[in-house]
């Protein structure tokens, strides 16, 4: 008995890394998967709605992808007026801009001693070996790579949601044997997501408004940008808190006098991230849902490291789902609790 346990032991050693290497070789699939299934929970509820309303299956997912459409719309438009406001921008802030640059970089320079010719410039200088053209392969081939998973996404989440792809099921035949188990963890893995993701979106949401008042409350340029980058970036758990609060800092630093007033804006914006983010989004989220810090960061490394900024963003309800499933057995609950802190 105990050698069948040291076996399988070592096989689940040996499984486990393997699976995790071809989930980030076969990423091209697995994101787009994993993205479409969070999205068709958000709709499923409303799917069983409109079901019980008998309104045609192919009706109901127009509705859906109406929706969805929407949603897309609203966001180009947002992103639409974001960089028109950046091209209105007069000469008079990137002349102001590109002299702090030069100052900030100047500082940097004597500070770890580095020595330049008077009269060759920072750009020359530093990035004078890199080929612009080298650099446009990547870059072509990341908005076809991003483009592709888009459309697999649709493709998946119309298939999740016409039942096509029944994830229940699924469950069923892997890991749970009563057809009951899956249903209640089904249910429960359902709830848990939407609710993270409807509270995160409300939270983002607010932030981004926080940061567009305080950028027109401060006469900070590109207040709709930075409103809608830090509703973007606020998806990306605890990580994205700090990298919007850090670049707005930085930026706010070409306009604002680097004395009472720069600070007083840095503390403004700290503070709707404290508030939104540590205070508000534990609360709505309630203790039930809590997984403590050190998961949270495990789990960004991880699925950071395998499927870059997709797996930053869906590393928390990924984190939610494998939670809740270790909760349904009783050798694997307390990988559950430890998760949690409890």
């Amino acid at each position: 008995m105990n050698e069948r346990s040291t076996t399988n032991l070592l096989l689940l050693i040996i499984v486990i890394p393997l699976v995790f290497y071809l989930m980030k070789i076969l990423s091209f699939i697995f994101i787009p998967l994993f993205l479409s299934m969070f999205i068709a929970l958000l709709f499923l509820p409303l799917m069983r709605w409109l079901e019980k309303k008998h309104l045609p299956m192919p009706l109901s997912i127009l509705t859906i992808v109406g929706i969805i459409t929407g949603v897309i719309y609203l966001g180009g438009r947002l992103i639409k007026i974001s960089t028109h406001e950046i091209l209105a921008a007069d000469n008079t802030f990137f002349q102001q801009a590109e002299f702090k640059i030069i100052s900030l970089i100047h500082s940097v320079e004597h500070f770890f001693g580095i020595e330049r010719l008077a009269d060759d410039r920072f750009i020359d200088h530093y990035f004078k070996n890199v080929d612009v053209f080298s650099n446009l392969m990547p870059t072509l081939d990341f908005v076809g790579n991003t483009l592709t998973m888009t459309l697999m996404t649709a493709f998946f989440v119309v298939l999740f949601l016409a039942g096509s792809i029944n994830f229940q099921d699924v469950m069923h035949s892997i890991l749970f044997k009563q057809k009951f188990s899956s249903v209640k963890t089904f249910r429960k893995i359902e709830k848990d997501i939407i609710k993270f993701i409807w509270v995160k979106f409300v939270i983002s949401f607010f932030t981004g408004v926080g940061f567009t008042l305080a950028c027109l409350l401060f006469d900070v340029s590109f207040p709709v940008f930075w409103g809608l980058f830090a509703f973007l970036i606020n998806f990306v758990q605890m990580v994205g808190s700090i990298i919007s609060v850090i670049l707005l800092s930085l930026f706010a630093l070409v306009e604002l006098d680097p004395t009472g007033t720069l600070i007083f804006f840095i503390a403004v914006i700290t503070g709707v991230q404290v508030l939104m983010g540590s205070i508000l989004e534990p609360v709505f989220l309630g203790k039930t849902f809590s997984i403590n810090v050190i998961t949270v960061l495990v789990m960004l490394m991880l699925w950071g490291f395998i499927w870059g900024v997709p797996g930053l963003i869906m590393a928390i309800p990924i984190t939610v789902f494998v939670k809740i499933v270790l909760e349904q057995f009783p050798g694997t609950q307390i990988i559950a609790r430890l998760m949690s802190g409890n």
